[in-house]
């Protein structure tokens, strides 16, 4: 019975990583300039059954989310207390292979806000981004090898900082190019803004990067 369960528990294993294998090549479908990106996800992912989980010290998989207010002129951003940067809300697969899944549950638990659209329609990513976390005590540097989404908040909700946080805010979209300095994620802010279109006018809009609701 054991080597059943243990031969149960890998095709599993592998059963999840299929999925976010398959998942991949359907997102090179639609931007195949992210193949360098997603060829080194792919690598790390079949070589890596614990891919999912933070055990796998020298990187592993997470999901975030560009989260836009519900009429599409303003971005949320989360100053991260940890890497003391201004950032999109995401996090730790923590063992869940449904990299959407991921970022749903992070954008809630990092914003306050509760409900979402997902674009393009459905959820699948818009962006994916490998990159390198410096080391902190108790903790060696290593990849996130990150699957980014896009969600339009629903109106009537306030955002709440968690305790990730030292901020949380909205900014309006045309500020992007001077806000955000990495080029990951000026590239998931100018693929967000092909997907959502033009920014509206905003009659009486609140000043820039003020807190408000979505």
């Amino acid at each position: 019975m054991h080597c059943r369960g243990a031969a149960s528990t890998r095709a599993e294993e592998a059963l999840h990583r299929r999925l976010l294998l398959d998942l991949l090549e359907r997102h090179l479908e639609r931007y195949p300039d992210d193949r360098a990106r997603v060829d080194q996800v792919r690598r790390f992912v079949r070589a890596r059954p614990d891919c999912f989980e933070r055990s796998s010290l020298d990187g592993h998989v997470t999901a975030s989310a560009w989260i836009v207010s519900h009429d599409r002129a303003r971005f949320l951003l989360t100053h991260h207390r940890k890497l003391d940067r201004w950032l999109q809300l995401g996090g730790h697969a923590d063992g869940d292979p449904d990299p959407a899944r991921v970022a749903l549950r992070e954008a809630r638990e990092e914003s306050g806000l509760e409900h979402f659209q997902a674009l393009p329609p459905g959820p699948e990513p818009i962006d994916v981004d490998v990159h390198r976390i410096p080391a902190r005590p108790g903790e060696p540097a290593h990849l996130h090898l990150d699957l980014r989404y896009l969600l339009v908040a629903a109106p009537g909700q306030q955002i709440v900082p968690s305790a990730e946080s030292h901020d949380l805010r909205w900014f309006p979209r045309e500020r992007a190019g001077v806000l955000l300095g990495e080029p990951g994620l000026l590239r998931l802010a100018r693929r967000a803004d092909a997907l959502l279109g033009p920014v509206p006018a905003r009659p009486n809009a609140p000043s820039p990067g003020a807190p408000d609701g979505a």
